[in-house]
């Protein structure tokens, strides 16, 4: 039985007194910075930068902002830019949550009472929606107190609006502008930030005084590059997708007789997969970078299962784990094809996957028969509306138990041939939102609170369309590296709707990198053996407790073995 025990605190805000016991605890802890917040800094310039794709076409789009150097805080002796400057700057979140974001506003906060008192600090609610509607609450230390240390974007809320027409761009010059603003930071994924490296190019463009800088959020980890080595988040979420594997696993081990098939978060890159199997070893973990560079079918995706089942199955084993990333369709060449097939006709009439109606005809044989081999909920799944980008929506296809029925189906051929000498019962799982608004690990909570001092720091130097960073994470928090590298840096053109547009490029796995190579080196045995791992919650205290994730480690070249 589960047994609420709210602790009563004798405090302003009322919010306290239904807190669990842990996330008191957590409220006053003050995380960890890096030293060079310990006294007077200056501004050191890196190279000019570019961009990862495109660098002429980017140029062009945002010539008041495109090729600035990198830059990183170093110690000085005595002040290095006028530090009684007050300031006036406003925070946005933008897009979905990732634990930690509460932990940048504070340290925006407290950067700004500590190097520039008298400053003050605005909340955007709801969102990009709240820039254009000048909806805003003044971030107070009242205000802050509860939410330091814990999940959730509850301070203020989040929206997936976008500033991107001309009265919106304008909604949004009216805002800074009646406020006063010195700096906006929009703490957010690849889109938000992309979001931000337009408002900078706007706001520098029409002289208007307010600098834009990006935060990198999400816990799909797809936003990072060199010179911003992980997005937040990504710790936190992943560790608590890695208890529940790891829940499923004893439960696996223990009964004998399921195989469990859990999709993961993920849209466009598996980094989530690959992390938690790191943190679980499952007996296969399907990674979509992989099977797109292999161009593998549905038909292969499905027999490789088939084959680690049956290589257990032969030593008595009748039951496993498989982790699978929630944009696995969106990596199989076939499937590609098909949806791209269907994008077409879906723009032009209806298409009923009930119904073997005209429509079906004007599909290419092969984009044909895959459609109708695949089982009839995910026939419905790939003709839902369409998101606002023109994409099939991933997270409502259940690819989960695509994958069980056809694995079903393809075991019961070996079993009438007497290659498959057993028995197969799937369970299916998604772990989504469960990961997205967790209590932030000791990791994140720092990390996030370090991002909050630079981006307050890059604004008080008056930078503009920088993204800020923190780097050297492998090291303890003291010895961490501040700084900022351009957005455009990050930015390529992408086709979308019929027209190229400039976004930051997702990070995908790469298959030559630390992380994926270690992988490849001890998946056949973790297929085969149960080498099973049950991670355990979060641990904000213990000789573990500052661990960080096994693919930031692997990708800087920390000691790591999985």
């Amino acid at each position: 039985m589960t047994v609420m025990n709210p602790r009563q605190v004798d405090t302003h805000d009322k919010k306290l007194s239904v807190y669990s016991p842990v996330q008191v605890y957590r409220i006053d802890r003050t995380p960890p910075l890096p030293k060079v917040f310990n006294g007077h800094f200056r501004l050191e310039n890196g190279p000019p930068t570019t961009s990862a794709g495109h660098p002429e076409d980017i140029k062009k789009l945002f010539p008041h902002t495109f090729g600035q150097p990198s830059v990183h805080l170093a110690p000085c002796e005595g002040a290095c830019f006028d530090e009684a400057r007050k300031l006036k700057v406003g925070v946005v979140l933008s897009g979905g949550q990732a634990p930690g974001g509460h932990n940048v506003i504070a340290g925006m906060f407290d950067y700004l009472e500590k190097n520039a008192p008298g400053s003050v600090l605005f909340g955007f609610k709801g969102g990009p929606a709240g820039i254009m509607r000048n909806k805003w609450v003044e971030i107070t230390s009242r205000l802050l107190y509860p939410f330091r240390n814990q999940g959730g974007f509850d301070i203020i809320g989040s929206g997936r609006d976008k500033i991107e027409t001309p009265e919106q761009f304008q909604q949004a010059v009216d805002t800074v502008v009646a406020l006063d603003l010195d700096g906006l930071v929009v703490i957010g994924g690849d889109d938000s930030n992309t979001n931000a490296a337009m408002l900078a190019e706007h706001f520098r463009e029409k002289k208007i005084k307010t600098a834009v800088l990006g935060c990198p959020k999400t816990i799909d980890g797809d936003l990072k590059s060199k010179q911003v080595p992980i997005s937040f988040g990504f710790d936190t979420a992943c560790k608590i997708y890695s208890e529940m594997i790891g829940n499923i696993m004893v439960d696996a081990r223990s009964t004998q007789k399921y195989y469990h098939f859990i999709r993961l978060m993920g849209r466009a890159a598996s980094h989530i997969t690959l992390e938690c199997a790191f943190q679980t070893h499952p007996n296969g973990a399907i990674i979509g970078e992989e099977i797109h560079h292999q161009k593998k079918t549905l038909r292969q995706v499905t027999n490789t299962i088939a084959d680690i089942i049956c290589k257990r199955a032969h030593i008595g084993k009748h039951y496993g784990v498989f982790l699978i990333p929630e944009g696995l369709i969106d990596f199989i060449p076939e499937i590609q094809t098909l949806i791209a097939e269907l994008n077409d006709l879906l723009a032009t009439q209806a298409c009923d996957a009930d119904a073997h109606g005209a429509w079906r005809t004007k599909l290419k044989p092969q984009a044909r028969a895959l459609f109708a081999s695949l089982p009839s909920s995910i026939q419905d799944q790939l003709l839902l509306e369409r998101d606002p980008h023109g994409n099939v929506q991933v997270a409502k296809i259940e690819t989960e138990k695509m994958l069980i029925s056809m694995v079903e189906e393809e075991l019961s051929h070996r079993r009438h041939e007497d290659t498959f000498p057993g028995q197969f019962k799937g369970q299916a799982h998604f772990f989504g939102y469960e990961g997205r608004c967790g209590m932030p690990t000791n990791f994140d909570a720092t990390y996030c609170y370090a991002l909050g001092f630079a981006a307050s720091a890059l604004l008080g130097f008056g930078h503009t369309g920088l993204i800020a960073s923190v780097s050297n994470l492998t090291d303890k928090p003291a010895e961490w590296v501040v700084g900022g590298t351009a957005l455009t840096e990050l930015m390529d053109l992408e086709r979308r709707a019929g027209r190229d547009k400039p976004v930051i490029r997702k990070a995908m796995v790469e298959l030559d990198g630390g992380p994926f190579r270690e992988f490849a080196r001890v998946r056949d045995a973790w297929a085969v053996e149960d080498s099973f791992v049950s991670p355990g919650p979060i641990q904000f205290a213990g000789p573990s407790a500052d661990d960080t994730c096994f693919t930031l480690k692997l990708e800087l070249g920390a000691c790591v073995s999985a």
